[in-house]
C-alpha cells in the first residue's frame, strides 16, 4: 500500500498583468484556507504591487517576499519578488511595462518548473496588447509555455466539472477554422486527446465529437463536412486505433451530455462553439489547460477584465478552481508516477 505524501503539491501562481484584475483574484483565491492548506502556493510577481493591493482589499493572512521561489513556512503565502514594476502604475491600461513584467512571471515559472521547485503552474490573465506592445510575439499564454518548454504539440482546453473540451483551433477567423476540419487534422486531434486525457485522469476515458453544422448536418442536409471529414475521422480512430470515440454529435446538445458525465471529453471543431458551451454551463468554475506540456499548467477562463482592474470587485472563483485543479492534477500525477 502506498504511503501518503510527506508534503502538499507545490504551485507556482503567476500574478499575470499588474493592469488588470490577475493580482486581485490571485490574492482573493488565496484567503481561501482549505485552498492554501492544500497545496503549497507561492506567488511570482511584484512583492510592492501584491503588498498594496493586499491593504486596499483586505486580505486577512500573511504575505511575504521570497528571495528564492520556494513556500516560506514564515508566511501563509510568499511571494516570489521579480521587483519588475514601477510606482505609476495605470490601471484598467495596456502597457509594455505590465506586459513585459507578465512575461517575465511565465518565464520564471517554467524556470522553476526546470528547476523541480514546483510541480505545476497556475497563470493568472496577461493582456495579449501589452505582451506584444512589450516585444513579445505570442498571441497567449499557451503559445508562450509551449515556445518556452520546447513543445511542439499542444493544444488549449477547457475542464469544468466533468466537462473537459478539447479545442481544434483558437484564435482564428470562423473561416479559416472551418477549413481547418479536415480527416487527418480530426485524426490527430483525437488521438492527442486520447493520450493526454488518459495520462491526467488515470484511466481509459470515452471522447465524443461535436458536429459542426446544426444538429451534426442530418445526414448531409445542412452540409457536407459530417461526411466528408468528420465521420471518416471517427471511424478511423476507432476501428485503426482503438480509441473509445464517437459522434458526431449536434453541437447545441453534446456539451450538455458530456457535462452530465456521458463522456469522459468532447472534441470541439472551433473556438466559440467550446467556449460559449463551457461559460454558459460552468462560468466560475472553469479552468483553462494547456494540454501536452511537459508540466500541468491551468488558468482562468476569462481574460484581464480592465473595465474593473483596480475596483476591489473581480470574482475569484475561477482562479480558485484553476488553483485548486492544478493541485489535484498534480497530486495524481504523483500518485501515478509512484504507482
Amino acid at each position: 500500500m502506498l504511503k501518503p505524501f510527506s508534503d502538499p503539491p507545490r504551485i507556482g501562481i503567476t500574478m499575470g498583468d499588474a493592469a488588470g484584475i490577475g493580482p486581485e483574484i490571485v490574492l482573493k483565491a488565496l484567503s481561501d484556507k482549505d485552498l492554501r492548506e492544500s497545496a503549497r502556493c507561492f506567488v511570482i510577481g511584484d512583492w510592492s504591487h501584491l503588498r498594496s493591493l493586499a491593504s486596499k482589499i483586505g486580505v486577512d493572512y500573511s504575505l511575504g517576499p521570497a528571495t528564492v521561489p520556494h513556500h516560506d513556512e514564515d508566511c501563509d503565502v510568499a511571494v516570489f519578488d521579480l521587483d519588475n514594476l514601477s510606482d505609476k502604475l495605470e490601471m484598467g491600461v495596456d502597457a509594455a511595462v505590465t506586459g513585459k513584467a507578465s512575461a517575465e512571471y511565465i518565464e520564471c515559472a517554467v524556470r522553476c518548473w526546470r528547476e523541480k521547485r514546483i510541480d505545476a503552474i497556475c497563470t493568472a490573465p496577461i493582456s495579449k496588447k501589452a505582451l506584444s506592445l512589450a516585444g513579445y510575439d505570442f498571441p497567449g499564454h499557451t503559445e508562450f509555455l509551449a515556445e518556452l518548454s520546447d513543445t511542439r504539440d499542444f493544444r488549449m482546453s477547457f475542464f469544468g466539472g466533468n466537462l473537459r473540451v478539447v479545442l481544434l483551433s483558437t484564435h482564428i477567423s470562423l473561416r479559416k477554422a472551418i477549413d481547418l476540419i479536415t480527416k487527418d487534422s480530426l485524426v490527430d486531434l483525437i488521438t492527442f486527446s486520447n493520450r493526454e486525457l488518459v495520462k491526467l485522469l488515470g484511466r481509459e476515458v470515452s471522447l465524443a465529437v461535436a458536429g459542426l453544422n446544426p444538429h451534426a448536418s442530418e445526414g448531409g442536409m445542412f452540409g457536407h463536412e459530417e461526411q466528408d471529414e468528420i465521420i471518416p475521422a471517427i471511424e478511423f480512430s476507432r476501428s485503426r486505433l482503438n480509441i473509445n470515440v464517437s459522434g458526431p454529435y449536434s453541437p447545441d446538445t453534446i456539451f450538455l451530455r458530456a457535462s452530465s458525465g456521458e463522456f469522459d471529453g468532447v472534441i470541439s471543431l472551433y473556438h466559440d462553439q467550446a467556449t460559449i458551451a463551457v461559460k454558459s454551463l460552468c462560468f466560475g468554475s472553469a479552468v483553462n489547460v494547456t494540454l501536452g506540456l511537459p508540466f500541468i499548467r491551468t488558468s482562468v477562463d476569462h481574460g484581464t477584465a480592465f473595465d474593473i482592474a483596480g475596483k476591489g470587485i473581480a470574482d475569484a472563483s475561477s482562479m480558485k478552481a484553476a488553483i485548486r485543479l492544478a493541485t489535484d492534477l498534480a497530486a495524481g500525477s504523483r500518485e501515478q508516477a509512484r504507482i
